[in-house]
């Protein structure tokens, strides 16, 4: 099988590189980078030495490489490998680790290899639906992205997560509530979502689950969905219809959505 490597731009997030690579003959020499890397192995074993350390870094793991850190990395046998990768640029994941410590001191970056497949298997999905789109602006996708970034910094010690306690005001609940209700069948952003409410995106995460009890994603997707029952009794419309009245412009998407929060499709409603 040839080496093969695609890289993507992602439109809503400046400053992040997708990779995806299929490596089975070329070996990257000692080398280093100049933006945070977030390496994925899917298959195979990728052997790499750094800090006079070899590991194999194999499906489940999370490598985390830091700018400036010297590295190289080849295939763990003769069958090759599959590697993704988050490139992170400087500007992006300073302000991703502002708005999670709540300081804008520069985050201490470290090289780390962590063992988590859950954490892995997470990392691989938010990549593919990145790299599928292009883009990165929907409500699921930012909230997702938070929450894993959140977890890397914090399990790699690089940042200390601010201590976010209390919940939304009923004035900033019912500001969040207007909007979705008036904004259903529109892409509704985490940015926006947590505007109207002056907090910061992962501040305001943290205070709409203590508020709610749901990921602001979760509850929205309900909301969706209960509304698209709705239009689907009372109203003459097509299931294509009622899908993008409530904000699904995919319609297997809104079916698949719809089946797993209610147990029939949308035709049998």
């Amino acid at each position: 099988m040839s080496d093969r490597v695609h890289y993507r731009h992602i439109a809503d997030m400046p400053g992040l590189v997708l990779g995806a690579a299929r490596f089975s003959t070329f070996s990257f020499d000692r080398h280093f980078h100049l933006d945070y890397h977030v390496g994925l192995v899917t298959e195979g074993v990728q052997r790499q030495r750094f800090r006079g350390k070899t590991v194999l870094i194999g499906p489940g793991c999370v490598s985390l490489m830091p700018p400036g850190e010297v590295h190289d990395g080849a295939s763990e046998g003769v069958r090759g490998y599959t590697l993704r990768t988050f490139r992170l640029s400087h500007a992006l994941l300073h302000g991703v680790a502002e708005e999670i410590s709540g300081t804008p001191r520069e985050p201490e970056l470290a090289g780390a290899l962590l063992e988590d497949a859950e954490v892995a298997a997470h990392l691989v999905r938010l990549f593919d639906v990145m790299g599928e789109s292009g883009e990165a602006g929907s409500l699921a996708v930012q909230s997702e992205w938070f929450r894993l970034l959140n977890v890397l910094l914090t399990r790699s010690r690089t940042i200390v997560p601010q201590e976010t306690s209390g919940a939304l005001s009923p004035l900033q609940w019912q500001r969040v509530r207007d909007y979705c209700f008036a904004h259903l069948s529109e892409k509704i952003t985490l940015d926006a979502l947590a505007s109207l409410c002056d907090l910061g995106r992962f501040q305001f995460l943290r205070q709409f689950k203590q508020t709610v009890g749901m990921t602001p994603h979760a509850w929205l997707l309900r909301l969706r969905l209960e509304h698209a029952c709705s239009l689907l009794s009372h109203s003459a419309q097509t299931i294509a219809e009622v899908a993008q009245g409530v904000g699904f412009y995919d319609q297997s998407h809104f079916n698949r959505a719809f089946r797993q929060a209610f147990g029939v499709a949308p035709s049998s409603y």
